[in-house]
């Protein structure tokens, strides 16, 4: 295995790290989060349950954080070509965040009043 491989998969297992440490403070989180960098989080009265509307968002990190390491596992140390290695390490990141975002839009429709 080369060591290029060694440094891709530690460089997806910190992201996927990071990605836990969002989804864990934010199912632990007492106030509303929010999901986008700009976006404001909606306050408590907006929400019909913000115990919930944590514990969904963050649960969508962590489950995000584990594709993240998965797509990097497969796609360095598998022995995978190039082209197919890639696949799985950009899919692994670019597609579950456009369904996080048509989740994160089901929860508003779900919990915001």
């Amino acid at each position: 295995m080369a060591a290029e491989n060694i440094i891709c998969f530690g460089i997806y297992i910190l992201v996927a790290l990071i990605m836990f440490g969002i989804g864990i403070s934010q199912q632990k989180s007492k106030t509303p989060v929010g999901f986008y960098t700009g976006e404001k989080p909606p306050t408590g009265q907006e929400l019909s349950d913000v115990t919930l509307w944590n514990k969904k968002h963050g649960a969508m990190w962590i489950i995000y954080g584990i594709i993240i390491a998965v797509s990097g596992a497969a796609g360095t140390l598998t022995g995978l070509s190039t082209m197919w290695s890639m696949v799985l390490l950009i899919g692994g990141v670019a597609a579950p965040g456009v369904l996080m975002i048509c989740y994160h839009h089901h929860l508003v429709r779900l919990y915001k009043q």
